[in-house]
């Protein structure tokens, strides 16, 4: 089987990417050993684990389960490109504060799903959605360290600090849904 290489250019984490990838080149490898981008995991090159969580044009995405090639003209995030995102930095704050970080494998992957959810949930301005929909909502993450107990609760108390403060992310910034 030949491993032609492809021109690709996508916006990465705000800045724009050109590179020459191999066809088989998964967009979560590309991101690690071309960019050096190691936030998102490879875990189990299948797409059930979730570690190499990414988004690509605004949706989250499975980085195993998808080519650098059909990235190209995309936009991607990873984790270090949510840096100083005021939601994001909540989470990161109340993740630490409630011991949800374990081993740090799946973190930067549960983080955007949390992020993700909430902005959705913020949204809605449906809050405090119960701890079955975060539990269903982080259900495609795997933490090996059987951490979602400290999971849940972060990404709860999160919510909870919308509740209370809806125009202010915890951390006192404008909430994600506030000026929409």
């Amino acid at each position: 089987m030949s491993d032609r290489s492809y021109s690709v250019s996508m916006t990465v984490n705000g800045e724009v990417v050109n590179a020459n990838v191999s066809a088989r080149t998964n967009l979560v490898d590309f991101l690690r050993q071309d960019l050096e981008l190691t936030g998102s995991h490879v875990g189990c090159e299948h797409g059930v684990c979730g570690a190499c969580t990414v988004r690509v044009d605004g949706r989250i995405m499975r980085g195993c389960l998808l080519l650098a090639v059909q990235a190209d003209g995309q936009s991607v995030e990873t984790i270090e490109g949510m840096a100083g995102d005021p939601l994001m930095t909540s989470l990161q704050d109340v993740f630490v504060e409630e011991n949800a970080l374990q081993c740090g494998f799946c973190t930067p992957a549960m983080l955007l799903t949390a992020h993700e959810f909430i902005s959705r949930v913020v949204e809605t301005g449906a809050y405090r959605p119960d701890r079955d929909a975060i539990r269903d909502t982080i259900s495609g993450n795997y933490c090996r360290c059987t951490g979602y107990q400290s999971i849940v609760q972060a990404v709860e108390r999160v919510l909870i600090q919308y509740e209370t403060a809806p125009t202010k992310a915890p951390n006192g910034a404008p909430n994600p849904g506030s000026d929409r």
